[in-house]
This record gives C-alpha cells, structure tokens and sequence, in this order.
C-alpha cells in the first residue's frame, strides 16, 4: 500500500512507483479486527449491470467490512436494468436484512445514473463507492478510514490494473483525455474505490449518466472547496460476469458527455 497523496486541483501526480510482490487476490488475508476510530456512519454503494454471479458475494462482503469500519451502517445495491437475476438476488437479500437496500432502475440508463441513484439514496454521513465485479478487496478500506478527519473525498488508484489489454490501454487514453480536457490530474480518475463524505458529494448536482461520471463528481467537489487524497490499492482481475465500458456506445455517450463537462467548466472559470 502507497501512502496517501494530497490532491490539488490542477496539480499533476508524481510518477507511480514500482510495485512487487504478490497480488491481493493472492495475498494473506489481513486479521480482521474493527478499525480504531470508526466512522459515525457509512452508505456502501454498489452500482450493478447483470452482475448475477458477483453480487451475493459483493453484498456479503461490504456487510462484513461497513460493521468494522462503521458505528452505522448501510448496504445500497443500485440495479442498472439488468436482464439477468442481479435484482432478484439484491432483493433477496433485502428482504432478510434491514441494512440492505436495492434501487432499481427500470431500464439500463448507465453507470453514472447508477451512481447518483447512489448518492441520492444514501442516508450515513459517509459514502464508499465501489464496484460489484468484487476486483476490489474491502479490507484496504483500513488505510482509508483514518484519512477522514483529513479531507472530504479519499479516493483509490489502482497500484496494478488486472484487466484485459485493451480495457488497460482504454483506461490510460480516458486519464489523459481527461486529464487535458478538464486540467483533472488525479492518478485513477475511475477507480471505482471512493471513500466522500455524504454533505460534500450530494449538492453537486451531478448530471452524467455514463462514464464521465467520476470526472464530474471530483471537478465539481474540487470547484466546491472539498479536500481529496489518493491512495493505492490492489485490483483483481474479474473472475465472472462481463465488462460493459468498451462497447462503442458507452465511450461515445462518454466522449459527448466529457465535451459537455469541458465546455460547462469552461463557462464558469470564463
């Protein structure tokens, strides 16, 4: 695990240093012991897309990490109109725990409406974004909690990227086209593993409904006086279900959506 990193609008990051060793999909598992200052209360929001085979076990394991981390807490599955049994297995769950909840959205709008269905349904002072492909080890939420009382937003990037080539080589151009068109110089602009606080990230008045989504959440919450510090964290590769963010609709909606974004920013900074 890196160390954490102030984040400042405008700034570039230093250069991301060597990483060894073993995966986290292969590492020890760490003791698993409540953290020493808990925060008050946390919303863990997990936006799915036919994620079937992936979200029992996501739900598990953000309830067994939100108790460790948390003095209150709550489970938001937000179903994206899947086409398979993803909501039917969210229900499942909801209807035998109180702290699971599901938002459903009757058809398939994208990832960022996912996300600010979120963001909207959260009710704990703080929110954990993250992804329900499980590619991401809940743990590593330890070395987040204690930057709390330091900034608003404690954001992830990912130390290696377990993804397919050219998911790799599609995430690198996104940072850098994002990077240019927004003067957004963040590590992982995407990386689905945000620890925000709740009165920070819920007045933005976010619009995206696709993958501009993380881009617009930090431009605004920057623009907004909030605090940001980055940390690494390890990425798995996905072991069941399909990655969407490649299809040629979803980085045209992206790259419509990212224009919009400049051209708004633009108009306020003149």
């Amino acid at each position: 695990m890196s160390s954490a990193e102030d984040v400042r609008y405008g700034e570039r990051p230093q250069p991301a240093p060597a990483v060894s060793g073993p995966s986290a999909a292969t590492d020890p598992q760490p003791a698993r012991r409540a953290v020493a200052h808990p925060l008050d209360g946390v919303t863990i929001v997990l936006p799915c897309f036919d994620e079937a085979a992936n979200v029992a076990a996501a739900i598990k394991g953000a309830t067994w990490e939100a108790q460790r981390i948390s003095l209150a807490y709550e489970v938001v599955v937000v179903d994206d109109g899947s086409s398979d049994e993803t909501a039917a297995i969210a229900g499942w769950w909801a209807a035998r725990d109180p702290h699971v909840r599901i938002v459903r959205h009757a058809r398939n709008r994208g990832y960022g409406a996912a996300v600010r269905s979120g963001i909207d349904a959260a009710r704990m002072p703080w929110i954990f974004l993250t992804d329900a492909d499980l590619q991401f080890d809940l743990a590593e939420l330890d070395a987040f909690v204690p930057l709390a009382t330091e900034a608003e937003l404690v954001i992830g990037w990912r130390l290696a990227r377990h993804d397919p080539l050219v998911r790799k080589a599609n995430a690198a151009a996104w940072n850098w086209l994002v990077a240019r068109a927004l003067d957004l110089h963040v590590r992982d602009v995407d990386c689905a593993f945000k620890l925000m606080r709740t009165d920070a990230v819920a007045p933005l008045r976010l619009t995206s409904e696709g993958a501009t989504i993380s881009a617009e959440l930090l431009v605004k919450a920057f623009a907004n006086g909030a605090r940001v510090r980055q940390l690494g964290v390890h990425h798995r590769p996905r072991l069941a279900g399909r990655q969407s963010g490649a299809r040629l609709p979803v980085i045209a909606r992206a790259l419509c959506e990212l224009i919009a974004l400049r051209r708004a920013r633009q108009t306020v900074i003149g």
